[in-house]
């Protein structure tokens, strides 16, 4: 059973999560890649924001509304909010980011009522590992480097908010611990570690079979 054939079924099984009417949070990256036409084809009454500039134009062409999420008129709850992860370990923390989307990623899922999460089982971990994706300020950014001590910077365009896009590489010992180290360091805009208790469900396709694991 190859990988892409995974991603599909964990995409396809996500999709039916979603009802009429919700508001929904569309993630990025190649497992939702799969999710769009199938919610697409399902022609239901939805309004969607998109986590990036890449998920928002396919979304559109596919026929879904994405609306924008920017700004105090924007909508303040979602009812369901569907991603992929890069890593998902068994204490249930999550690494995201390597489309270097993770910033949007995290608020749009914290957002969301009911945050889905959709993996292949190539995803799953013992133990989360680096490199852990970061969002840098450009202002400061040396010096931003230099408390962090290390992370490298990544040769990709900037986020969608115009933030420098890096990996940190330390020791990935404790995740919990981590988060709030890089979450209190000064011209760090965020990371792409996601604790276990903002996942509400995890779809994962192992093979034919598709386990949905209620986490919350």
């Amino acid at each position: 059973m190859s990988t892409e054939r995974e991603k599909q079924l964990a995409a396809e099984t996500a999709a039916e999560l979603v009802e009429d009417g919700m508001l929904v949070g569309l993630g990025t990256g190649s497992t939702v890649a799969y999710l769009l036409p199938v919610l697409a084809a399902r022609n239901l009454d939805l309004r969607c924001v998109a986590t990036s500039v890449a998920t928002a134009a396919t979304a559109r062409e596919l026929g879904l509304r994405v609306e924008s999420f920017a700004g105090v008129d924007a909508l303040p709850r979602l009812d369901v909010a569907i991603d992929g992860a890069d890593q998902v370990a068994a204490s249930g923390w999550l690494v995201k980011g390597g489309g270097a989307a993770h910033t949007r990623e995290k608020a749009v899922a914290a957002a969301a009522d009911r945050f889905v999460v959709i993996v292949s089982s190539d995803k799953l971990v013992d133990r989360l590992s680096p490199p852990v994706p970061l969002e840098l300020l450009e202002f400061g950014l040396a010096g931003t480097l230099r408390r962090l001590g290390t992370a490298q910077l990544r040769d990709v365009p900037r986020s969608p908010d115009g933030g420098v896009i890096a990996d940190f590489t330390g020791e990935l010992d404790d995740p919990a611990e981590l988060a709030e180290r890089l979450s209190a360091t000064v011209g760090v805009v965020e990371h792409g570690l996601v604790p276990a208790e903002m996942v509400s469900t995890l779809v994962v396709a192992r093979g034919e079979q598709v386990e949905i694991r209620s986490l919350r």
